[in-house]
């Protein structure tokens, strides 16, 4: 045959591997009871953050986590385990409804060709998915066992209806919830927001606080992502304390404190401008002013209420309460009730008492409208002056001091002078028990989940509204499908467009009587919220997941993806699969064991001397400067997120096409560790792709008959000693770096071998190119796979177990000291690695001779393998 050129070049050998593993379901996971399953086998299960499937596909942040869990799928099933890493969509929600919306095509149809480009654009990058496995949250199959589940909820109590108030947004059409609005804005489309009371279905998931919050101390995750959980459940011990409210006999003000040792401080009363008594307690004259506020305060954010750093507003109502530590005659005890902002309804009780001498929130209120700020504490920090403005009501002190005297009732029945912060809460505490005006009680920050969206493309509740109330539909008929609608707009009322379906929404009760559908449907998080468990066993036609393969699977061991779903997808995953296992339903009850959160993928930009944002297509190169492409101003290059606007995104599918696969998957596990934000500098892509150019030519020739290798790796010559101990150290290297997940290292060190082995390359063999491309296919395993073939490895590369390691490889024969003369390094010397103290030290003092000659050497130390040090006078 005539020699020809052998390129390395992956868009031959790429499509042809990912043909050949989907064709031959090389990565299919069994399930208990399958054939061929071994039970002794150990389980692991790699899971990515499904993706919404955007028309837009793929960007270059999808395929980061991806490779990551690919990675590590692939390198467990060479480690001997039973690997479960599958793919699925996230098809229903608002963002779907809202493209069809734009293109005036049904959600059903762009959703279904969205899901072809993303699937076919993930299978171009050769994940290891068991594609038997695909699920999407729209399909009837998989949204029948949404509607199961929410049924379960609902007999346990956790589903209700609510009309309280819930953020609605007019231009997506739709209620949202307390995490989809970001400072009275829409998280998707920036649309403005407002509080209104309407008709919901809501979950009870602060039934679950204290679990939620529990236990998270089990699960592998990092301290920032808990404390965000945490901070979001927020929970608070302390006392709810009822104040009697003057000139309304019976009406009662309850708050909740953490701090019900200061109540002899508490100088005047907020309301939440939600709260059901403001209107019944506000005097005549102040009613106008009151109502205004009420106005301003629904178009804010929970966040935007909240900002300490912002000017503190309020209104008083008119109205006064009675402290109850001092008896009505007691002017002390009349304290004013004002409503203001930054307390919201739905946390605690929706007001609060106001003690200024210990809260900084507070102070800053009371000094603004001129209310009296009596102090209660008497610190003794040694700076007399301050220890008198605090003592005084003059400066707020937060730390725990000492009470002062005048804390203490009339009749000396409660007095805190003496006692620690500890006992101060418990006394109070008590008094106000015994005398039934207040209650130990702990509450949480933590919000019930508005679980309805006024929208057309989401999971129909399976609920009918009858004579009798609430009837829900029986499994049997289950799936509630939505009706095919033509016209799915919202109609800018709060009101879903289901109504406008009216053959659908009119129906028959059990009893034949007529009834209606419910009209709200499910948010997207409904189906992301067990998507993991129906993965286990996705083909059940009987129940969501059986127990044998929920009981296999779970929990994951690992989950990779954003931080952005902290407080969201997170926290109701968690939720669900408690729910499910007091049900009996799973045994696990938390859903992922180990999660982790990669970076941003990045770009660079460029800006003026403005500091405006130049277009990339508006910019050039001129030398080692990048400047206006038009004016010729040099500019300056920033990090930003990638955005169509700035020019700067960057679409996997053009890096395929011009360096392959594998060599995207490369990059990004190269560009820095996982979990930090780093930017895409294309000038650095193809650096990559040279290093699998490399690598392929350490076993093909340049010239030869086409599949040829080099003619020394045609036989199985001996292992070249050097080359083999520097494998072992790389073979070594690259399996802790990925337990780790520190992949850019593993690959750092590849590169080396590869550099090394480039100069001995005639001397490589058969074997340790065959290893080579064992640790190499995690990462590139398009190339890895080939290369095994052309070697003659045996069988499947994708399935082959990982090489081993011989300790003895990874110990120096030699090691380098270093020499020191007082500290100073004045020589280095190369000893055998176990070397005696004395053959050491003759070998360091022939090094640094000149140092020492004409002293006295005092002191001889010798660190092993590390330093010798020579103290001399």
């Amino acid at each position: 045959m005539t020699e020809q050129k052998q390129t390395y070049d992956p868009a031959t050998i790429e499509p042809k591997w990912q043909q050949f593993w989907l064709e031959h379901k090389v990565f299919r996971a069994k399930n208990p009871g399958d054939p061929g399953f071994d039970p002794k086998q150990p389980k692991f299960y790699a899971l990515d953050m499904f993706p919404y499937p955007s028309a837009a596909g793929l960007h270059v942040g999808h395929p980061e986590g991806y490779t990551a869990t690919d990675i590590v799928s692939r390198w467990k099933r060479a480690k001997g385990f039973n690997v479960l890493h599958p793919m699925g969509w996230d098809a229903f929600g608002l963002p779907a409804e809202q493209y069809a919306i734009q293109t005036n095509t049904h959600p059903a149809k762009t959703t279904a060709a969205n899901v072809d480009t993303f699937r076919d654009q993930l299978q171009r990058l050769g994940f290891s998915y068991d594609w038997d496995r695909e699920i999407s949250t729209a399909d009837p199959a998989y949204f029948r066992w949404t509607q199961w589940i929410w049924k379960q909820l609902h007999a346990r109590g956790l589903a209700y209806e609510s009309n309280a108030p819930v953020w609605w947004c007019e231009a997506l059409g739709t209620v949202l919830a307390n995490d989809e609005v970001i400072n009275g804005k829409s998280e998707r489309g920036d649309h403005p927001c407002e509080r209104r009371p309407l008709r919901q279905w809501v979950l009870k998931i602060t039934e679950y606080a204290e679990r939620l919050l529990s236990e998270l101390n089990t699960l592998d995750w990092s301290e920032s992502l808990k404390t965000m959980q945490r901070e979001w459940i927020g929970k608070s011990e302390g006392a709810e304390i009822d104040f009697d409210v003057a000139g309304h006999e019976g009406t009662k003000i309850r708050v909740f404190t953490t701090r019900p040792d200061t109540l002899f401080g508490a100088s005047f009363m907020v309301l939440s401008p939600e709260h059901p008594l403001v209107a019944a307690i506000t005097t005549a004259a102040q009613r106008g002013a009151v109502e205004a506020y009420q106005k301003a305060a629904a178009s804010k954010s929970e966040m935007e209420r909240t900002d300490l750093a912002k000017d503190k507003s309020g209104v008083w109502t008119g109205a006064y309460a009675q402290n109850p530590l001092y008896p009505a005659n007691d002017p002390r005890g009349r304290i004013p009730v004002w409503i203001a902002d930054y307390v919201i309804v739905t946390y605690g009780t929706g007001a609060i008492m106001a003690v200024p001498a210990g809260d900084e929130r507070d102070f800053a209120f009371a000094q603004k409208f001129g209310i009296a700020i009596p102090g209660i504490f008497a610190p003794k920090s040694g700076d007399a002056e301050k220890d008198a403005k605090i003592a005084q009501g003059q400066l707020c002190c937060t730390d725990e001091v000492p009470y002062a005297a005048h804390c203490r009732t009339a009749d000396g029945s409660l007095s805190l002078a003496g006692l620690s912060l500890a006992e101060g809460k418990r006394a109070a505490i008590d008094w106000l028990v015994k005398r039934g005006r207040g209650e130990a009680k702990i509450t949480y920050k933590l919000r019930d989940w508005l679980f309805s969206r006024q929208r057309y493309w989401g999971e129909p509740f399976p609920v009918l509204h009858t004579q009798d109330g609430v009837e829900l539909v029986p499994d049997a008929q289950l799936p509630v499908l939505l009706p095919h609608m033509d016209d799915f707009k919202p109609g800018g009322v709060p009101e879903s467009p289901l109504i406008r379906a009216k053959d659908w929404v009119a129906t028959k009760d059990s009893k034949g009587r007529p009834a209606q559908r419910e009209i709200n449907t499910m948010p997207g998080a409904a189906g992301s919220s067990w998507y993991f468990l129906r993965f286990c066993d996705p083909q059940n036609a009987n129940e969501f997941c059986s127990k044998a393969a929920s009981d296999y699977w779970l929990p994951v061991d690992l989950y990779v993806g954003g931080t952005e779903h902290a407080v969201g997808h997170l926290l109701y995953s968690r939720f669900w699969t408690k729910v499910l296992h007091d049900a009996g339903r799973v045994t696990v009850k938390e859903p992922f064991h180990k999660l982790y959160n990669q970076g941003m993928i990045q770009a660079f930009a460029y800006e003026d001397a403005r500091g405006a944002v130049v277009a990339m297509k508006d910019t050039k190169e001129q030398g080692d400067d990048v400047v206006h492409a038009t004016t010729g101003e040099k500019l300056k290059r920033i990090v930003t997120k990638m955005s169509k606007r700035y020019g700067n995104v960057i679409n996997p599918d053009d890096v395929v096409s011009e360096y392959g696969a594998d060599t995207l998957r490369l990059y990004e596990m190269y560009m820095g560790p996982l979990a930090d934000s780093k930017p895409w500098n294309p000038k650095d892509v193809p650096g990559v792709f040279r290093f699998l150019q490399r690598s392929w030519r350490l076993c093909v020739p340049e010239y030869a008959e086409n599949g040829k290798l080099h003619a020394h790796l045609g036989t199985d010559r001996p292992d070249d000693a050097e080359i083999e101990k520097a494998l072992h150290r790389t073979i070594h290297k690259v399996d802790g770096d990925i337990e780790r997940l520190a992949f850019n290292t593993a690959i750092a060190a590849m590169m080396i071998f590869v550099n090394d082995a480039t100069k001995a390359m005639d001397r490589l063999s058969r074997s340790q190119m065959l290893r080579y491309a064992q640790i190499l296919q995690p990462f590139a395993p398009h190339v890895a796979e080939e290369l095994w073939q052309r070697l003659g490895g045996q069988g499947l590369l994708a399935r082959a177990p990982w090489p081993k390691v011989d300790p003895a490889m990874l110990v120096d024969d030699e090691v380098e000291m270093a020499v020191q003369v007082l500290g100073k390094v004045r020589g280095r010397i190369t000893v055998p690695t176990e070397a005696a103290n004395d053959v050491v030290l003759a070998a360091a003092r022939q090094a640094v001779a000149s140092y020492l000659e004409g002293k006295t050497i005092a002191k001889e130390i010798v660190v092993p393998k590390k330093l010798v040090n020579f103290v001399v006078k």
